[in-house]
């Protein structure tokens, strides 16, 4: 927003570059105007200071939507405050909130509208393979889409049973899906934690997966078990269960570990998981976009969903299999 190449700082006349100052988190202009930046990882840095204007990025990601009620309490100064959100459209509680306001103004952009600004074989890729779908029309289409009927979760589930933050933790896995490969093209690792707490509900901490190579996501698991003092690593074993397991122990060769085998469908494994959901059994402490897309987005016959599947490990350890926590 700031630096990038879109950013401010680039877009701004050559008289008129603001100053950034990344260590106030400053921004200030030859004619003295002065913006101040804030994360919407940190809601509670909004209470108190006030502003005239106000620019939210990727408002339909925020991990914490009560920054938005944060900022509108301090969006106070002069005789017409204004906000502008920028943000791929996802059909989250935020942004209906956002969208129903008084006044407010929708424009939408396609990706194909700045086709001039884009390398031609990277548009002619993206469209190949992502045109016609939901993500594409969500992502290049600029839709706000709401939930697919055929999925097991719903957005408004996820948001109805959203938590700040997690209780006291009986149990806590770090839950793997490996991919077997690390190319550009490769599925990612689901890498999800999860903990079920006192109050015998599930809570989900963090989602770590992405597109690593083998040595990466065991150093982003195991270090995820240290941080969050996890209980055990879950990983799947069907992508060579011997070469999980030896990577793991080749970053530490004490980490408690199960290795499980998917014996059966991938419906047949997430139904009693979405149950739980289903029965206000499980909740994210706070969001997790791209997990929280899979949920609500992926249907039998579509690609594997690498996060879904971490997250259904987890549950299955915590809260349906053997690992289920015995509460006196």
């Amino acid at each position: 927003m700031i630096e990038g190449e879109s950013g401010i700082r680039a877009i701004a006349p050559p008289w008129a570059v603001p100053h950034y100052e990344p260590s106030k988190r400053r921004v200030t202009w030859p004619n003295g105007a002065m913006a101040v930046a804030y994360s919407a990882d940190e809601p509670d840095r909004l209470r108190g200071p006030q502003h005239t204007h106000a620019w939210c990025d990727e408002a339909a990601a925020w991990r914490y939507p009560d920054a938005w009620d944060m900022l509108m309490m301090g969006l106070r100064l002069g005789q017409r405050p204004q906000v502008v959100v920028t943000t791929t459209p996802k059909p989250v509680a935020l942004m209906r909130s956002i969208e129903s306001t008084p006044g407010i103004v929708i424009t939408r952009g396609r990706t194909i509208d700045n086709a001039i600004n884009l390398a031609p074989t990277f548009l002619t890729a993206l469209m190949a393979r992502y045109e016609g779908t939901r993500l594409g029309r969500q992502e290049l289409e600029g839709e706000d889409l709401v939930d697919n009927p055929d999925a097991l979760w719903s957005r408004s589930g996820l948001d109805d049973r959203r938590a700040r933050m997690e209780p006291q933790l009986a149990r806590v896995v770090v839950a793997i899906d490996p991919a077997v490969t690390s190319r550009d093209d490769s599925d990612e690792t689901g890498i999800i934690v999860a903990g079920v707490g006192v109050d015998r509900r599930g809570y989900v901490l963090a989602d770590l997966s992405g597109r690593y190579k083998p040595d990466e996501w065991a150093r982003i698991a195991i270090g995820a078990y240290h941080e969050y003092k996890a209980d055990r690593i879950v990983a799947e074993s069907n992508q060579g269960g011997e070469m999980v397991q030896h990577v793991l122990r080749t970053v530490d060769v004490d980490v408690p570990l199960r290795l499980v085998h998917a014996s059966r469908g991938k419906v047949a494994r997430a139904e009693p998981v979405a149950a739980l959901y289903e029965q206000g059994k499980v909740s994210h402490v706070g969001s997790h976009a791209k997990l929280e897309d899979q949920l609500c987005t992926w249907q039998p016959g579509m690609a594997s969903p690498d996060r879904m599947d971490a997250l259904v490990w987890a549950m299955t350890e915590l809260m349906l299999g053997r690992g289920e926590v015995a509460f006196a």
